[in-house]
């Protein structure tokens, strides 16, 4: 984490879309012979990055959820809105009322915003569809945003991001169906690299996600975990005990999960603007997490409920 790969009076080569060298301004004059029509751009003062990459992000949505800020402001806490109907599930409604070319175009706009933010890489969830044909639906439209667009989009299968309205008193077979159905019919389609899970009180228990991803590893996918966001669940934990690739959120991790994710590989994605949109006083402890050895890394999350941004480089302020 302290290895920050900084050159400084740095100067960068390109032609074309190609970047020729990369290094000291001194290094590289004497190494490039610049054409007369060379355009020459000063940066001084200015900091000169690669892509940026974006390890959270739900881009497959329709319409935004800015009345629940109302309500927050008014005291109403994260659950108290999902339990009313609205928070995830209200995204749910309009994506599987709307059709693949509409779902396209909404996310299309969020990924083009992603990259005009200087975002060239990013993890993109499905977890909006909450049943099998829109989940696919879902991540169809990722795969053919990778297809069609200069970004790179790693796909996530978030079905296990709530309990749609239709389960809600069948909370065991929705999650049957997401075990036995949706990971196997996702799996064959080859529609994802990554399963996650909203690990989460009142969403899905530590049992519930273990089930949930030690199935979608058995069919080949690797792992993530929404994990400790609203109260300690011990979700940094299982993502280590898993081997998974990322525990994201953390406002709330324990000082057991801080010491499981530093002896692991597990990546922790802290999501800040979550924090903010949701006034909250809880902040993940990064900087603990940093001096314990854990491996951090930082996340717009964007979302139409809880982080509408795609600047990760505001993120980082």
């Amino acid at each position: 984490m302290s290895e920050i790969g900084l050159i400084a009076n740095g100067a960068v080569a390109v032609a074309g879309d190609e970047i020729l060298a990369v290094g000291a301004s001194d290094e590289i004059v004497g190494r490039v012979e610049l054409a007369e029509n060379c355009d020459v751009i000063s940066a001084e003062h200015h900091v000169v990055t690669p892509g940026l990459i974006d390890p959270h992000t739900h881009p497959v949505f329709v319409g935004t959820r800015e009345a629940e800020f109302e309500m927050r402001v008014a005291g109403k806490s994260y659950m108290e809105i999902a339990q009313a109907g609205g928070g995830i599930r209200a995204t749910v409604r309009r994506v599987r009322e709307a059709s693949d070319e509409e779902l396209y175009a909404a996310a299309h706009k969020t990924v083009t915003s992603l990259l005009a933010h200087g975002i060239t890489t990013i993890e993109a969830k499905s977890g909006y569809g909450l049943s099998t044909e829109a989940e696919i639906k879902s991540l169809e439209v990722i795969r053919r945003l990778n297809e069609l667009e200069p970004i790179d989009l790693y796909p996530t299968f978030l079905g296990a991001h709530e309990v749609p309205d239709e389960y809600r008193d069948r909370r065991a077979d929705y999650i049957d169906l997401v075990i036995k159905e949706m990971i196997p019919a996702v799996a064959a389609k080859k529609l994802a690299l990554f399963c996650d899970v909203f690990c989460e009180e009142g969403v899905f228990t530590i049992d519930e996600s273990r089930a949930i991803l030690e199935a979608a590893r058995a069919a080949g996918m690797e792992l993530k975990l929404h994990a400790d966001e609203l109260k300690s669940t011990g979700g940094a934990e299982l993502a280590a005990e898993l081997g998974a690739v990322s525990a994201d959120h953390l406002m709330f991790i324990s000082d057991t999960g801080i010491e499981k994710l530093a002896a692991s590989h597990t990546t922790a994605v802290l999501l800040p603007g979550t924090t903010f949109a949701l006034g909250s006083e809880k902040a993940a402890p990064a900087r603990t997490m940093i001096n314990k050895g854990v491996i951090v890394a930082l996340s717009t999350d964007c979302n139409p409920g809880s982080s509408m941004t795609e600047s990760l480089t505001m993120i980082m302020t």
